[in-house]
């Protein structure tokens, strides 16, 4: 069957990643509106091709291959916000750390940790992201869920939410969702955020090719409290080098490509990284990064 207009072929992803790896989508498409991203998913199921979506593509390693199927990325409608009463309204592509200013703005607090989360709702959905002691499920009041040909909106009691996962399946999209806040004073709610901001800025690398925290802080006794980037650091981990891919000399659980990295790279830099925290203090450390294509992945669990 004929794509639907718009679908392009041999799409480069790399641009649409803070990381700058990886290869070209097969088919690739924008997504405005409910409809359209459910008749594109039709169209996917119908040819039997995977999907997968790139939101702001913070957290997301895409194979230096390319990835077979359709790609999808919201925009329009679907990337937009607007406050609604003691809620705050937006599209799965909408940035997470600008529904955080907007809530900031109408005066409602419960949204603040979203400013220290670059990525979009829908992933943030899709990943339980937290941050900063902040909970997704205390304030999410519904998602609408687009799979082929259908919409379907759900509570978070029925995503199944466990540390940075959900029970959301391939082929379903995060369409819009609902965040439930309280009033408070705008003032309040946007100090609140700046001090978040300048917490992010004074631990965390900007301003080059990087991406987000790139193991999950383990759940191990033999931890003692420290968090991943912790344990990488205290394994001699901060400033490693494979290829063109860094563990960050600012902080050692987020990789930086410092020109050419390739996905490989960055892989073989995980691996080694995960090896030396193994050896250091016995913790086998899980990622965190999102995978999209067929990703040799091998490395990081041998």
């Amino acid at each position: 069957m004929k794509p639907p207009e718009g679908v392009q072929a041999n799409y480069p992803l790399a641009r649409l990643t803070t990381i700058r790896t990886g290869g070209p989508a097969e088919w690739f498409s924008t997504a405005g509106s409910s409809e359209r991203l459910a008749e594109l998913l039709a169209w996917a199921d119908n040819e039997k091709l995977p999907v997968g979506v790139v939101g702001s593509g913070s957290n997301l390693l895409v194979a230096d291959e390319g990835v077979r199927g359709l790609v999808l990325k919201l925009d329009g409608d679907l990337a937009s916000m607007e406050p609604e009463g003691h809620r705050i309204l937006c599209g799965g592509g909408a940035r997470l750390p600008q529904a955080a200013a907007l809530a900031a703005r109408a005066g409602l607090t419960g949204l603040e940790f979203g400013v220290s989360i670059p990525g979009t709702v829908g992933g943030a959905v899709k990943m339980n992201a937290n941050a900063y002691g902040g909970d997704l499920a205390r304030v999410l009041e519904w998602v609408e869920i687009v799979r082929a040909g259908e919409v379907e909106r759900r509570t978070p009691d029925s995503l199944g939410f466990r540390y940075r996962r959900s029970n959301l399946q391939p082929g379903e999209v995060v369409a819009r969702a609902s965040f439930a806040l309280d009033p408070a004073d705008p003032a309040d709610v946007k100090r609140a955020l700046a001090d978040l901001r300048a917490q992010r800025r004074e631990a965390q690398p900007s301003g080059i090719k990087t991406f987000g925290s790139t193991f999950k802080n383990p759940d191990d006794p033999r931890t003692n409290g420290k968090t991943a980037g912790q344990l990488l650091e205290a394994a001699g981990c901060r400033g490693l080098q494979v290829g063109g891919a860094r563990l960050s000399e600012k902080h050692a659980n987020f990789v930086e490509n410092t020109g050419e990295a390739t996905t490989a790279d960055v892989i073989a830099l995980m691996a080694e990284g995960r090896r030396r925290v193994r050896e250091h203090s016995g913790v086998e450390l899980e990622p965190e990064v999102q995978f999209l294509g067929d990703v040799n992945a091998e490395a990081l669990y041998s």
